[in-house]
């Protein structure tokens, strides 16, 4: 009989979203479009549609310390990629979920999509969303913030200055990197800005930029729909300026070929498999 190919598996921390447009169903379906497996541990269940978050009901710990204990016992994880949390105590579970994985695996990427709203500023936990994320953004490796989450993450006070220099801040307080999306800027092109920790000869930080041209329309899931894809390909065994760039790329062919469910915010089409490129 032929041994069989294995995909490599991303461990996936997020929400359920009832209407498939965002959370651990875009997640699923950009996980598996980059060639690699999605192991997904629902941290809490959302009452919304295409447009509008209406409540959040975060997952117990027990349930959600049951399902990782049952699958870090038998599959081996590539990569990790973070969403809503739900709630400050489940971040703290999933904090110490990673915690024992790097035990094995210190080089392990999680890459966390710091999502404190919806595209309409919804709450998308039951407590303040950003006291809720705080557990696991020490965490992380890559760091996808939009820029009003870049604006909450880092407040005025904290940084008297322009974008880069608050995703600098974000970089140096959470000792990572982060990809700060433009797609909430104006204009015809969507900037996206890497910002990367180099150590040689002292610590500094690396800009590195890719522009997109803006689309017409609004979408849901394209933040969740990035950071799963980056995931992906981390598992894959790429670099960063690969798997960023690969990501990206394809995000961008999803939003084009993105496809309505109703009225408001269209779905990004993620079935476009790209595989082991």
């Amino acid at each position: 009989m032929n041994e069989r190919h294995q995909r490599p598996c991303v461990l996936v921390f997020a929400g359920h979203d009832p209407s498939g447009g965002a959370g651990i169903q875009a997640d699923i379906e950009a996980i598996a479009a980059q060639g690699a497996h999605a192991v997904p541990i629902i941290t809490a269940l959302t009452v919304q549609d295409n447009n509008r978050v209406h409540a959040v009901y975060p997952v117990s710990t027990t349930i959600l310390r049951e399902q990782f204990d049952a699958v870090f016992a038998q599959l081996p994880i590539a990569a990790i990629k973070l969403g809503i949390v739900g709630s400050y105590d489940n971040a703290i579970l999933i904090a110490d979920c990673i915690s024992k994985i790097r035990q094995r695996q210190p080089d392990l990427c999680v890459v966390l999509d710091p999502v404190l709203a919806s595209g309409h500023g919804d709450a998308l936990s039951v407590q303040d969303p950003l006291y809720a994320l705080r557990p696991v953004l020490a965490c992380a490796t890559l760091l996808t913030p939009n820029l009003p989450e870049l604006a909450r993450l880092v407040p005025n006070e904290a940084s008297d200055s322009n974008e880069y220099q608050r995703a600098e801040t974000l970089c140096h307080q959470f000792s990572c990197d982060v990809l700060l999306k433009g797609g909430h800027a104006h204009g015809d092109v969507v900037s996206n800005h890497w910002f990367q920790r180099q150590f040689a000869p002292t610590l500094s930080i690396q800009k590195t930029s890719w522009h997109w041209p803006r689309l017409d329309g609004e979408f849901h899931g394209s933040g969740c729909t990035l950071a799963a894809a980056i995931a992906g390909r981390f598992a894959l065994g790429h670099n960063a300026p690969h798997a960023l760039s690969l990501a990206q790329d394809y995000v961008q062919q999803c939003l084009r070929k993105a496809y309505a469910i109703a009225p408001g915010q269209a779905i990004p089409s993620r079935s476009l498999f790209q595989g082991a490129v």
